[in-house]
């Protein structure tokens, strides 16, 4: 990858103030009285946070929560975290970048703009990738739809017999056991997991189109 332009976000004046003389209100406390201590990760300039940030990103193909960015940032907070993509997103639509960050199942994940999505699937389209089987993507929209839901009614619902499609969805990490049912026999519920949401580019299931949006006009 080419090195960054020389415009990327400066660090703030005053962020290194803290080797030169101490920072306001850090005076010893006596008697337990005094300044809330400093957030955790505040001390790191923001400048230097958000290149942080921006390699963890970089690094990865999953989406990453604010907490665990975080932690791997070296005690940095969620907030500063969170402080720290939005500054990044204005960098890149300033500058502008070919990629962006999105929230996507509760994490944060590096992505192409759409306007290079014609570029994007052609190098897509050179790849063999792993497809759903029909019956596989039948039985994760029921799934999507109605969870949680025991097999029998995933079973109804198709007219056939889902295990071995059901067992292949758990493999994939789509779908997982998510607790039993109050019926007779505490049969397992099912339901979707943050795998089927990241594969799919989704924040939450209720950003699933609606079932009235998917029938044919």
């Amino acid at each position: 990858m080419k090195d960054a332009p020389a415009n990327e976000p400066p660090i703030l004046p005053g962020a290194n103030a803290a080797e030169d003389s101490p920072a306001p209100g850090a005076a010893e406390v006596s008697g337990g009285r005094g300044a809330p201590a400093a957030e955790a990760g505040a001390a790191l300039p923001d400048g230097e946070l958000d290149r942080i940030v921006e390699a963890l990103l970089f690094s990865t193909a999953d989406a990453l929560t604010p907490a665990r960015i975080g932690e791997a940032a070296g005690g940095a907070s969620p907030r500063c975290v969170q402080a720290s993509i939005e500054r990044l997103r204005a960098h890149y639509a300033a500058t502008l970048r070919a990629f962006d960050i999105h929230e996507i199942a509760g994490g944060y994940r590096l992505y192409s703009r759409p306007e290079f999505q014609e570029h994007v699937s052609r190098l897509e389209r050179a790849r063999a990738p792993e497809k759903l089987s029909a019956a596989a993507l039948e039985t994760l929209a029921i799934i999507a739809y109605r969870q949680p839901l025991v097999r029998a009614e995933i079973d109804a619902i198709r007219g056939v017999q889902c295990g071995p499609v059901l067992r292949s969805l758990i493999d994939r990490k789509l779908i997982r056991v998510v607790g039993r049912s109050d019926q007779p026999g505490r049969p397992l519920l099912y339901g979707t997991t943050k795998r089927f949401l990241d594969h799919f580019g989704l924040a939450s299931v209720k950003d699933l189109p609606r079932v009235e949006e998917l029938k044919a006009p």
